[in-house]
């Protein structure tokens, strides 16, 4: 190795990823770039030569959380005292742009979505060091895949709900083409990943959009085919997506998971023409049932967004008795967050944010309430469990088909090894939890 690669081996970065799972797989994406050119990843941010902080803008929650992951990683000892670079990533500057770099000084450089693919030239550039291509550093912690891993299959929005920053955020939508989502899916099967987990904005539309137009059923059953061990999961299926073939796609795959989430955001047609979408609670309803009715065991998720500008309190109650009859196993609730940029920022009726919060959280106990019990039926049924690890104690948690990550709780389990997938009689549940033996 020469005297430019050695010293670049010794240059070390660390990542901090704030957001969705889709961060989560750019922040991979990025990490993998870092390698292959050379520098080495560090865990602790404090041992970084540079540090890069992934951020999310989505909501302004989101991108005060971001500040604050910027602002720590400033205070650094070593970035404060100029030794070590802070490279700010993703969201926020694809949204905020030029304004963001005239307010964020403590930055040496803005990365937006866009950009991230140049991010070991950024680095290159910000640390002083030329990149070295192809020269492996150390980086054993990305040799294995977790055992559930994030898939993208697409970037990017063109529905332009009046709520939503993401398509000025992300871009138009553009479908991922099948070639690559394999060579992904391939390389985290053949590193230890025993779940793949299928995100976009929008990942029912993936496939519309190329020359020779393909469809979410084909990619889901050309994966599920070839990685019959593998377990696959599709999240946020916009309801227009959840077509019959796809359907027919999941039933006759046993590896597919029969989960659906579907963001239905809200019941009322007023309502959602107001957000730019489509729809009604009796619509939802009847998509419901024909799911239920191609595949029994379905399991059914959605969000909701209590709040938005001109809820009366009729409709918010109208709302509220679709949750109370529609045939869901998990609701996600949100108060309406207001967002420049947005169409829906300058619409008149803005509800108080403290009605806001109040009806959010009337929401969310409706939803625990309805929820809860049909997680408690599952008590004597027999379900295979991936094995995930241990928590702190010791104990044991998997997940079973119908839980997906990070949102629907976990089984805890008496036995098994991590990656397995253990079969189990659900004994007893306390909310969103199972246990299993």
């Amino acid at each position: 190795m020469d005297t430019a690669s050695q010293d670049l081996a010794r240059l070390s970065v660390a990542f901090i990823t704030l957001g969705c799972a889709k961060n989560e797989v750019d922040t991979t994406h990025m990490r993998a770039r870092v390698v292959e050119a050379g520098y080495a990843l560090a865990d602790d941010p404090a041992d970084a030569d540079a540090v890069v902080v992934n951020t999310c803008s989505f909501i302004q929650a989101a991108t005060e959380e971001s500040l604050e992951a910027i602002f720590d990683a400033a205070d650094l000892p070593q970035v404060a005292s100029g030794r070590a670079k802070l490279v700010v990533a993703g969201c926020m500057p694809a949204r905020y742009g030029d304004e963001l770099a005239s307010e964020l000084t403590e930055a040496g450089a803005f990365v937006p979505c866009s950009r991230e693919d140049d991010i070991a030239a950024v680095l290159a550039e910000v640390i002083g060091a030329p990149s070295q291509g192809g020269v492996a550093g150390p980086a054993a912690e990305d040799k294995l895949a977790g055992v559930s891993a994030y898939v993208k299959i697409s970037d990017g929005c063109d529905r332009f709900c009046s709520y939503c920053t993401i398509p000025y955020i992300r871009g138009r939508y553009r479908s991922f083409p099948l070639d690559e989502v394999r060579a992904e899916v391939d390389d985290l099967v053949a590193r230890g990943a025993r779940e793949v987990v299928l995100i976009a904005q929008d990942t029912g539309r993936w496939g519309a959009d190329f020359d020779d137009p393909s469809t979410l059923a084909v990619l889901v059953t050309s994966l599920a085919e070839e990685h019959a061990d593998t377990w696959f999961r599709v999240m946020y299926i916009q309801p227009e997506g959840l077509t019959d073939e796809l359907l027919d796609a999941v039933a006759t795959h046993d590896n597919v998971c029969s989960y659906f989430d579907i963001p239905f955001q809200h019941a009322d047609a007023g309502i959602l023409r107001a957000m730019n979408r489509t729809g009604s609670g009796a619509e939802f309803n009847d998509l419901i049932a024909r799911v239920r009715q191609r595949i029994p065991q379905a399991t059914l998720r959605t969000t909701l967004i209590a709040g938005f500008p001109g809820e009366t309190d009729e409709q918010f109650e109208d709302l509220c008795t679709f949750v109370e009859e529609a045939d869901l196993d998990y609701i996600g609730v949100f108060p309406y967050s207001r967002e420049e940029g947005t169409r829906a920022y300058d619409l008149a009726e803005q509800v108080d944010d403290d009605e806001k919060a109040d009806r959010a959280q009337r929401l969310r106990d409706l939803s625990d309430a309805v929820c809860t019990p049909r997680v408690a039926a599952r008590i004597g049924r027999t379900l295979d469990v991936l094995v995930e690890g241990r928590e702190e104690d010791g104990q044991l948690f998997g997940r079973a088909m119908c839980q997906a990550p990070e949102v629907d709780g976990v089984t805890y389990l008496e036995s098994g090894e991590v990656g397995e997938v253990r079969r189990v009689v659900i004994g007893d549940t306390l909310l969103y939890e199972m246990e299993g033996a």
